[in-house]
């Protein structure tokens, strides 16, 4: 099969699932007559996409997909994602919706022969960008690029987004808005205060942030950070070839037990959102405070190099110009310094939100669990609604907040890693859609009610399907 072959069947594959036929959410105007949109999704990732294309599944209209990036570099898969594959394993799904032609599989098996997904361990990460790039093709997906939201402010009902843009600055409003913005959705870039105030900037980066590689060669370069990210940078790093590579590693061993592994189920992924507060604050107190072990791979990929020194419990406690960083046994001395710290839950972080922060509510004013199960950065996640949606902080001081979702690393506490991950996605999506349904149909009720009260037009079914008139 050829991809023109298997856009054909992409085509029929949806013409199966077409029904209903006509999208229903009615248009609204702004103060004058402004257009408005009925979702913005920020974020052109694999999340936003899927999003996008589950509305269109929907047929929800009017929806607008914003990226900062150029197309084709949305996502982190050829910006800050240093692994050389997917951590995840290649069979699962996530954007498709259940539609079997949408599948990586399918398009991988178009493009390179079935035998090759035999051959197949995990997906080169450019490949999968690649696939991404064909959904959004085709399916149509209106994406703007080079497109940065830079604040949201409420507008009576609506939400007025604004934007900066290459021909400068720009106000959209919507009804909805969907965060589609990954790991750092929640907050921002973890970065020690020693490292933040006592280092020039640029001597160090956080592994989200754009690094020149090339210029590392011949130098000594120190990572801080023991999980997947930090060794993808660390591999990076020596591959460009950098003198030395130290990392700095807290705990005492690589961790071997993936706690996810536990909780893998349609169960958890699907219902996990409706459970009580105590029980949710339980289950991702472990997972948060669990180590992810990096995959075996991707240490084997920093190992094999002899220029490169893992020091197991060894936090580092300061940083002075130099570079010269202190740990419990001494100094070490570095050119370049690498952050694998990951990111924290604070929406102060978030410029975006900035206007808003104040007004959304976070676990810290729902629920205070008991002292042995405390944790003062979960409590700065928002407590985010079963559809994702945002909470007031004092109810009925901001009731247009439940139509701003986290489709991000921020519901994590909320609803569990169903919007960031492949593993996660197919349940997190439905549930996603569905609320934003209902909020449309809630809207127009009242509207439509009237007009099914009085509804007498004869049958058009066959006219609706056909494209031609109705039988007498």
């Amino acid at each position: 099969m050829t991809e023109a072959a298997l856009a054909r069947e992409v085509a029929a594959e949806l013409d199966l699932f077409s029904y209903p036929l006509q999208d229903w959410v009615r248009p609204v105007r702004g103060p004058g007559g402004a257009p408005v949109h009925n979702v913005v999704i920020v974020g052109g990732g694999q999340a936003g996409l899927a999003v996008a294309f589950g509305l269109q599944r929907e047929r929800i209209s009017g929806v607008m997909v914003l990226d900062e990036n150029p197309e084709g570099r949305e996502g982190p898969w050829v910006t800050h994602a240093r692994m050389l594959t997917l951590r995840t394993l290649k069979f699962l799904t996530g954007p498709d919706l259940g539609v079997a032609s949408l599948t990586f599989r399918r398009w991988h098996a178009a493009c390179h022969g079935e035998a090759a997904w035999d051959d197949l361990v995990r997906i080169d990460k450019a490949e999968w960008m690649r696939y991404l790039v064909w959904f959004r093709r085709i399916l149509n997906i209106p994406v703007r690029n080079d497109v940065r939201l830079t604040r949201i402010e409420p507008a009576g009902t609506l939400w007025a987004l604004h934007l900066s843009t290459p021909d400068g600055p720009e106000i959209a409003l919507t009804r909805e808005v969907v965060l589609a913005t990954g790991l750092e959705g929640g907050g921002a870039r973890r970065v020690p205060e020693f490292v933040r105030f006592g280092l020039p900037r640029d001597v160090w980066a956080h592994t989200a942030d754009p690094i020149d590689f090339g210029s590392l060669r011949g130098r000594r370069v120190a990572v801080i950070g023991g999980g997947a990210s930090a060794y993808d940078n660390a591999a990076t790093a020596l591959e460009h070839g950098a003198a030395r590579v130290d990392m700095f590693i807290r705990r005492a061993t690589i961790p071997m037990a993936n706690p996810f592994r536990a909780l893998e189920s349609s169960g958890f992924w699907r219902n996990f959102a409706d459970l009580d507060d105590a029980t949710r604050w339980r289950f991702m107190y472990r997972l948060l405070s669990l180590p992810m072990p990096p995959p075996r791979d991707t240490v084997d990929r920093v190992m094999r190099h002899g220029n490169v020194a893992v020091h197991y419990a060894m936090p580092v406690l300061d940083a002075v110009p130099g570079i010269r960083l202190r740990t419990p046994t001494g100094w070490f001395d570095a050119d370049f310094l690498i952050l694998g710290t990951g990111f924290g839950a604070d929406l102060a972080d978030r410029p975006e939100l900035s206007e808003i922060a104040g007004r959304i509510a976070t676990w810290s004013d729902r629920y205070t669990p008991p002292s042995d199960r405390a944790n003062g950065e979960m409590g700065r996640y928002p407590y985010v609604g079963p559809g994702f949606e945002l909470m007031e902080k004092t109810p009925g001081t901001m009731p247009a907040l439940r139509r701003i979702r986290m489709f991000n690393h921020g519901s994590v506490v909320s609803t569990a890693p169903v919007s960031t991950g492949l593993n996660g996605m197919p349940f997190g999506l439905p549930r996603l859609i569905r609320h934003i349904s209902c909020d449309f149909l809630r809207d127009q009720a009242g509207a439509l009610l009237e007009e099914f009260e009085t509804y007498d037009e004869p049958d058009a079914w066959e006219a609706v399907r056909t494209g031609g008139d109705a039988a007498p």
